[in-house]
């Protein structure tokens, strides 16, 4: 079922999956912090994608680049220059808001602003009288831009202080790493340099949860090919990544690709996929065709050779570069939201339960004492399984609110110790999404779970 981003803050506040960022100091505006349950889901998000484009994938390699680099690195990205956002205040509640998304917000994302102009974008604000969402006001300043880029200084002394930046984005890491990869594992064009890492910009546009954020995760994945295989490998990406949304477990009728009508100067193609948040249709991801222009712009503002030699025919070229980027953060409220249902049992009781995939949930199972009496044999369930799973226990209040409770985080199983154990060592599995119960030997469980959680 469709739920509401209050709804949804709400639950991940009082299950211990998001806090709000400093909170007992009155919070900090677009800074979430994960919680024991939130940062279990998020990690397995951010495994599951591993997987899936280095563990299975053939010919790509893991990276971890610094977050502080040379100051270079963006001025030849171009971010220095012209990594801004269109910004307008609102002159009654003083509030800063980006105007594509006011104008995404207010068309109910039937308005695609990439291709407008900042004057195309205040007269369409204008003429369509879109309020300010905070205090409803219609009373706007021009379109002003604001660099995304955090600034900071290296230097012990003031007069020795050196301008640097917290990283935008992570795929200028892959790019200047892109021959220290390619010699160090030998690797052959087509390659892939993979990394999941943090990066920062100086959004203020609020609201929204973990959508849009000033510290957020980037899963980001860079395909290096020869020019003339590029548009194939750009579409195969598309594919790839559309499929492992729907392995994880989203409705097809979810998500679309939206391909961009504005194209970067340096960009064949691009292309996000979106997903219908509780706020309307937007980005997850995007796939780009980058060409040759990261690795030329570096070879030439470093000074230093990035032409791959073929080992085939002896040439040597600039490779192209396909990039494939998700936010883990926007995946993660992308999972929440598909995950979140409200069921209406027998006697019209209302059941909320995360159907997670079980690769993604934060605890894997659940270990029940039905009585206090019972724990000592439920203790050592639980060690059992923890040396494979992450497992959580619970012996307090009723077993039916225990079910509950596990529902709402999304544990896909239950596994209740009762005195039928002490006599056989079986134990009752109850499966979230139908509850449907079984019984198991207890040297069955680690194989059990296994197979369930695969991924």
């Amino acid at each position: 079922m469709a739920v509401s981003m209050d709804k949804l803050v709400a639950l991940c506040k009082t299950r211990g999956i998001i806090f709000p960022g400093s909170e007992i100091y009155g919070g900090m505006g677009n800074t979430w912090d994960y919680g024991p349950v939130g940062v279990e889901i998020k990690n397995n998000i951010k495994r599951a994608w591993w997987k899936r484009f280095v563990q299975e994938s053939e010919n790509s390699y893991g990276l971890d680049a610094a977050i502080l680099m040379n100051a270079r690195v963006w001025e030849a990205s171009g971010h220095t220059t012209s990594f801004s956002d269109p910004k307008m205040d609102c002159k009654k509640c003083k509030t800063r808001h980006r105007a594509d998304t006011l104008i995404e917000a207010h068309s109910k994302g039937k308005v695609n602003p990439d291709g407008m102009t900042n004057e195309e974008m205040e007269t369409y604000i204008r003429e369509h009288e879109v309020h300010c969402p905070n205090c409803g006001g219609f009373d706007w300043t021009p379109i002003r831009t604001f660099n995304l880029m955090f600034e900071t200084s290296r230097g012990v002394t003031d007069e020795s202080q050196n301008k640097i930046y917290l990283r935008p984005e992570t795929a200028q890491g892959e790019f200047i790493n892109f021959l220290n990869v390619q010699r160090t594992t030998r690797a052959k064009v087509p390659f892939g340099i993979a990394q999941i890492g943090k990066a920062f910009r100086n959004e203020i546009t609020p609201g929204n949860f973990i959508f849009r954020t000033i510290e957020f995760e980037q899963m980001e994945h860079q395909w290096f090919c020869k020019e003339g295989t590029d548009q194939a490998f750009y579409e195969e990406y598309k594919t790839r990544a559309m499929q492992f949304l729907l392995d994880l477990g989203f409705k097809a009728e979810h998500l679309r690709f939206h391909d961009h009508e504005k194209l970067a100067h340096y960009a064949r193609a691009a292309c996000d996929i979106e997903y219908l948040y509780p706020m309307g249709w937007s980005e997850l991801n995007g796939i780009h065709n980058r060409t040759d222009y990261d690795l030329t712009r570096h070879q030439e503002y470093s000074g230093k050779s990035l032409l791959y030699v073929d080992p085939v025919d002896n040439s040597r070229y600039i490779p192209y570069v396909i990039e494939y980027s998700i936010g883990a953060d926007r995946l993660m409220l992308a999972v929440l939201s598909e995950a979140y249902d409200e069921e209406t049992l027998e006697g019209g009781e209302i059941r909320n339960v995360l159907r997670f995939h079980p690769a993604i949930a934060p605890y894997k199972a659940a270990v029940l004492p039905l009585q206090k009496n019972l724990s000592e044999k439920a203790r050592a369930v639980e060690k059992l399984l923890k040396k494979r799973f992450f497992i959580t226990y619970d012996e307090a209040g009723s077993i039916g609110k225990r079910y509950r409770r596990q529902d709402e985080i999304g544990t896909p199983f239950c596994i209740t110790v009762d005195f039928d154990t002490l006599e056989n060592d079986t134990v009752t599995v109850r499966e979230r999404d139908s509850m449907r119960q079984i019984r198991l030997p207890i040297q069955e469980l680690t194989a059990f779970l296994d197979e369930k959680i695969s991924f």
